[in-house]
């Protein structure tokens, strides 16, 4: 983290990007309590920076760290669209609905010169492939040239995630993604657009944010989300370190009221990853959160988003062997 001189530090943590070798870029979902079945990662790794990032531990299976080597050490496709493309094009493939970014961010800010993640969203464009976005960077709004016209076909959601209102909070929490002010613009612009927009509140982390949470469900309806969710803080692994650590530098005094909290809500445990609790816990701390999301939910209007449209997919067309019979 940037302690006095920024500067120094920005010099030596200059992210370097490495080519992912992985044959295929749709991932298969076996979870049970998680709303798609195929996913697209454009990056592995993450430059926000977001000290609570579940995805952390996935660096230490490359021997690399959760923690700097994660927002600096980034793993991308390059030929990412066109190995896409060749999956949408194989015989057996069934369209289903593919979830974007849903590991780390599609939007953060290598994306700027890359643009791997434009690449894939003109296959999917091209192929009328329906798909859905969770995202904290406002460099979306660069792609509305894109998701406006599938929208307007049924064929993308996107959901802004907002942890905190608090500008000071998050520039030390969430360093180098899209500050809570320019996320609520980014629901307006998107939701002008004819986009449509759910407001993710993740992670709800207990004492430290909770209390925000009407007030952010509130400002995002008034921008023109018309859907709703919230994740409770999920620490695997290496993440209950790390995030203890960052409590103890800048929230001293409230590690273990937030700890406390948490083990309320996972069976005296910081994080249980069982199947249908580890997203929203349980006990009477759990259930007070999903009492209160559930009021403000109904008095603000939300309700869930259709169902994405399967029926218009056309699987990519070889250019290559069409030109063998003209």
């Amino acid at each position: 983290w940037p302690g006095d001189d920024a500067d120094e530090f920005a010099a030596s943590t200059a992210t370097q990007v490495c080519t992912d070798t992985a044959r295929t870029v749709i991932t298969r979902n076996r979870s049970p309590d998680v709303p798609f079945e195929l996913s697209v990662n454009p990056y592995r790794g993450c430059e926000h920076g977001c000290v609570y990032c579940f995805a952390r531990p996935s660096h230490a299976y490359l021997g690399l760290s959760p923690g700097l080597d994660f927002e600096t050490r980034l793993f991308c496709k390059p030929d990412a669209g066109q190995r896409l493309k060749a999956e949408l094009a194989r015989p057996g493939y069934r369209c289903r609905p593919l979830a974007l970014g849903i590991n780390t961010d599609g939007w953060q800010p290598v994306e700027r010169k890359l643009r791997i993640t434009r690449q894939i969203l003109e296959v999917l464009h091209a192929c009328r492939h329906p798909f859905s976005v969770v995202t904290k960077s406002s460099l979306i709004e660069r792609d509305i040239d894109i998701l406006a016209p599938m929208a307007e076909q049924g064929l993308v959601q996107v959901a802004v995630s907002v942890t905190t209102l608090e500008g000071d909070l998050a520039r030390f929490m969430e360093p180098r993604a899209s500050a809570p002010h320019r996320r609520m613009q980014t629901i307006r612009v998107l939701s002008d657009a004819g986009i449509p927009v759910s407001v993710l509140v993740a992670p709800l982390i207990p004492v430290l944010t909770d209390g925000e949470l009407e007030t952010i469900l509130s400002r995002a309806r008034e921008a023109g989300a018309t859907d709703a969710g919230y994740i409770l803080l999920r620490m695997p692994h290496e993440i209950k370190d790390l995030f203890r650590e960052w409590l103890d530098t800048h929230r001293p005094g409230m590690t273990e009221h937030v700890f406390n909290r948490l083990c309320e809500a996972h069976g005296g445990k910081a994080y249980n990853a069982s199947f249908g609790t580890r997203m929203t816990g349980t006990g009477p701390y759990a259930d007070l959160l999903a009492r209160r999301f559930e009021l403000a939910e109904k008095r603000l209007g939300f309700c869930p988003l259709a169902a994405l449209n399967t029926e218009l997919f056309r699987p990519p067309v070889d250019t290559a062997q069409l030109e063998l019979f003209e």
